[in-house]
């Protein structure tokens, strides 16, 4: 395959090289339990501090906490719990606090399913209300204005992750203070970390959680912002770590990576400026609009992050776009990671109005503040090079195979074949084939698949129909099957086992596992 030019940092990055070492001193001389009293405990103590002290300093919290979690949705889980339960109290107290918890249509979905949730264990028979947002992704300042008065708590995003849409979080905080609303607020600020300037202190926000992966930190480490005064229920009690707030021996090598990512920032000579990322993502909407003209951009970019593209092309679903650009080498996505499993149209996209053929076919392409312009020239040639073959070859794909029944547990695991297992089969049966089944775009870009001494031949799975019986009347020689990620190369294998081709095997794991 072609060398990855991973595009997907809205999902996840790498990470940074001084946060890895940040992290193996942490594992191996800085191992000590920060609640310890002796000096190994205080070596680790310290770093806790500095940690805690250099993110106070990056988002601006002032005199506000800085909790440790696992990440994000830690953060919102805690969040949410602290602000149903205080309004609760105020209910059982006589307070008028409101019925209504409001959240941004286009939030990500651990947000209405931690409300949802809390309100049903807290037993507090809230409505759950989608705030909507127009065709720009910019939230309805109307209707929320009306629903304020009756609104316990607010939940927004400082950017969209799908779309990278900016938030007008001054408009919402005017329309909170001009109506002297007790209202709770939550800031999901996962995208805005090294993307846009933070200042928590200067804002009426109660509840901010924040993620490592998303900038270069591990997974597993994330914290959460609480504005001085704001209501707090610990998520987990215990120990007593994190002040009382978070019980837990701490994740020390996870801070210690988060803390070096901090200090990068702080320094400023690490990630790229806004305004270079912005020409970055420039360049990348200029090679989009030459490789495929009929473009749509989902989002205005003069709103959105510099980091953030999500597009539609009329006529190519998701999918296929994606297929093409993987095998051209190029990692995007769909949408948000966590909703990738599920083959269903964009909620975000939905949520603004827009058409179906544009929520069912968006790709989202996100880069990060690490990102360098041989990057993005390689990007944008693959780009080019994607553009080409699809125009090319756009109407030569099949209608596909018809489905079969799937086989048995013992018949997958006798047509499969490990990567480690290949050579070995191919050298027993000198007469197989070695046939690609993405279809024919892919196997283009991608230059085609050789392994060895074997070139693999191109047999669509669109148009495997018309292919098999060629090979079943040339005498039923060995064929081998692979694919992007093994799904369609077992659909294929199974396919042909119930033709009576019985000398099919599939790579597992196709060549997104190949060594």
């Amino acid at each position: 395959m072609s060398q990855a030019i991973y595009l997907d940092s809205n999902a996840t990055t790498h990470v940074l090289p001084a946060a890895i070492a940040a992290a193996t001193r942490a594992m191996a001389e800085q191992f000590g339990n920060p609640s310890s009293s002796h000096s190994t405990g205080i070596v680790a103590k310290a770093l806790l501090d500095q940690t805690r002290a250099t993110a106070a300093q990056v988002i601006g919290a002032g005199e506000g906490h800085v909790v440790f979690t696992s990440g994000a949705t830690e953060g919102i889980q805690t969040a949410v719990l602290s602000a149903l339960r205080a309004i609760g109290q105020r209910r059982t107290q006589g307070q008028n606090v409101g019925h209504l918890l409001v959240y941004g249509a286009t939030e990500h979905k651990a947000v209405p399913q931690a409300l949802a949730h809390w309100n049903e264990v807290l037993g507090l028979g809230l409505e759950l209300r989608a705030l909507p947002v127009n065709a720009q992704g910019q939230h309805d300042l109307h209707t929320l204005a009306a629903w304020l008065p009756d609104t316990a708590l607010l939940c927004t995003m400082a950017a969209n992750n799908e779309t990278g849409v900016v938030t007008d979080l001054t408009a919402i905080e005017q329309l909170l203070n001009g109506i002297h609303s007790e209202t709770f607020w939550l800031v999901d600020c996962v995208q805005a970390l090294g993307k846009l300037g933070l200042d928590l202190q200067s804002k009426r926000i109660d509840y901010a959680p924040f993620s490592g992966h998303k900038l270069y930190a591990p997974k597993g480490i994330g914290m959460l912002y609480v504005r001085r005064g704001a209501p707090f229920t610990p998520l987990m009690a215990g120990g007593g770590q994190e002040g009382g707030l978070r019980a837990g021996t701490e994740n020390m090598p996870g801070i210690a990576a988060l803390g070096a990512v901090l200090q990068a920032l702080q320094q400023g000579d690490t990630f790229a400026s806004h305004d270079t990322l912005r020409g970055y993502r420039d360049q990348l909407e200029r090679s989009l609009r030459n490789a495929f003209p009929a473009i749509e951009f989902n989002a205005p970019l003069p709103r959105s992050l510099p980091t953030t593209l999500n597009f539609s092309v009329p006529g190519l679903a998701s999918k296929t776009m994606l297929d093409v650009l993987d095998a051209a080498g190029l990692r995007v996505s769909a949408g948000s990671a966590c909703s990738a499993a599920q083959s269903a149209p964009s909620y975000v996209l939905e949520a603004m109005g827009l058409p179906a053929w544009r929520t069912t076919s968006a790709v989202r392409l996100s880069i990060g503040p690490l990102v360098n312009s041989a990057l993005v020239d390689a990007a944008c040639e693959a780009i080019a090079q994607c553009g080409a073959a699809l125009r090319a070859m756009q109407s030569e794909e099949g209608t596909g195979i018809p489905a079969a029944a799937p086989c048995s547990a013992h018949d997958v695991a006798e047509m499969t074949l490990q990567w480690t297992e290949l050579d070995a089969y191919l050298s027993a049966h000198p007469g197989a084939r070695l046939l690609d089944v993405r279809e024919s775009t892919e196997h283009q870009v991608s230059q085609g698949v050789q392994h060895g001494n074997w070139s693999a031949e191109s047999a669509p799975l669109s148009a495997l129909g018309a292919l098999a019986p060629q090979w079943m009347a040339s005498g039923a020689a060995p064929v081998v099957l692979v694919c992007r990620s093994g799904n369609r190369s077992l659909k294929a294998a199974q396919w042909l086992r119930s033709q009576g081709y019985v000398h099919v095997r599939h790579v597992h794991g196709g060549l997104a596992l190949r060594p």
